[in-house]
C-alpha cells in the first residue's frame, strides 16, 4: 500500500476518500480514516437467507451491531449517505462460495444480483479514534498495519444456517488505563462496545498472540495487558460455516465510510 497516499487521505475529507476509494486509486485499510464518521463492516447475502441473517445480528449485537440493510436488489444504502454505492465503496471485498474465499476484488459491479441484500454492521475503528483522542495508543495505527483479529472459543447465538465462533481484535493497553478503556469504549454500542475479554488469551482459545487469524501480528506485550472486542469479521467466520453458494464481504480492516456521526447513539443520517 502507498504509504503516502494513506497519510494524505487519513486527513481527507470523506467525499475526497470515498472518491479515491470508488475510483479504485485507494485499496487498503481504512484503520485511522475518517475521524468523527462511522465506519462498518459489510455483508451481503440472497434475499432468501436475509431475515435469519437480521436474526443473527439482532441476537449478537456485541460482534454485529447492525447500522443499515438495503432494499433487496438495491446497491444504494441511502440510510448510511446521500451517495453510497455498496458496489464500488468499499476499497476490497471478499467473495465466498460455498463457504470458501474464492476472490478478493474491488468493485462489485459484476457480482451484485437483483436478489441481494447488504448488511452494514459497526466497527472498531470508530472506538480506536475515541482512544487516540484520548491519549491511548493504537499501535497498528501508528504503524500502518491491520489490527490482529483471531477466531476464539466465545460461541454467538445461531440463527437458522448462522452461527459458531466469535472473532474478537487484539489491542494492547497499559494495565492502569484499562478501565478507562472500557468505560470509554461503553459509549459506542455501534462500534463493538465494551470488550469481552481482558488478559490471558488462552481463557477464549487463542494460543498464539503473534499468529492471528487476520490481519497483522502484534508486537510483544510487554508489561501491557491484551484487551479483547467482539469484532465485525465474525460474520465472515458464520458465513463459512454457513457454506452459502455465493456471499460478500469487505476484506477485513477495509471498511466502508459512512456519513454517520460516530458519536451517535442509534444509526441515523441527517444529512
Amino acid at each position: 500500500m502507498n504509504s503516502d497516499l494513506y497519510s494524505r487521505l487519513r486527513h481527507a475529507s470523506v467525499s475526497e476518500l470515498r472518491e479515491a476509494i470508488r475510483q479504485a486509486d485507494y485499496q487498503g485499510h481504512t484503520a485511522g480514516m475518517a475521524s468523527g464518521f462511522l465506519q462498518a463492516n459489510l455483508v451481503i447475502l440472497p434475499a432468501e437467507h436475509a431475515l435469519d441473517f437480521m436474526r443473527f445480528c439482532q441476537r449478537n449485537p456485541k460482534p454485529c451491531p447492525l447500522v443499515g440493510v438495503s432494499d433487496t436488489g438495491n446497491a444504494m444504502m441511502h440510510t448510511l449517505g446521500p451517495d453510497i454505492d455498496i458496489r464500488t465503496d468499499v476499497p476490497a471485498y471478499y467473495i465466498y462460495r460455498h463457504g470458501a474465499l474464492a476472490e478478493t476484488v474491488t468493485d462489485l459491479n459484476s457480482y451484485w444480483q437483483p436478489d441481494h441484500v447488504a448488511f452494514a454492521l459497526g466497527c472498531s475503528f470508530t472506538f480506536e479514534n475515541a482512544l487516540i483522542e484520548a491519549g491511548i495508543p493504537i499501535w497498528h495505527i501508528e504503524h500502518n498495519k491491520t489490527v490482529p483479529m483471531y477466531r476464539s472459543s466465545i460461541m454467538t447465538e445461531p440463527a437458522g444456517v448462522f452461527g459458531g465462533e466469535m472473532v474478537v481484535t487484539m489491542r494492547a493497553v497499559e494495565a492502569d488505563r484499562v478501565d478507562e478503556v472500557i468505560e470509554l469504549c461503553r459509549r459506542f454500542p455501534l462500534a463493538h462496545g465494551a470488550p469481552v475479554h481482558v488478559g490471558d488469551a488462552r481463557d477464549i482459545g487463542i494460543s498464539d498472540l503473534q499468529k492471528p487469524d487476520w490481519g497483522d501480528a502484534p508486537p510483544p506485550l510487554g508489561k501491557q495487558t491484551s484487551v479483547f472486542w467482539a469484532c465485525g469479521v465474525t460474520p465472515q467466520q458464520v458465513l463459512m460455516r454457513a457454506g452459502l453458494p455465493l456471499s460478500i464481504t469487505h476484506k477485513p480492516g477495509h471498511m466502508l465510510i459512512t456519513d454517520i456521526d460516530d458519536q451517535a447513539e442509534v444509526p441515523v443520517y441527517s444529512g
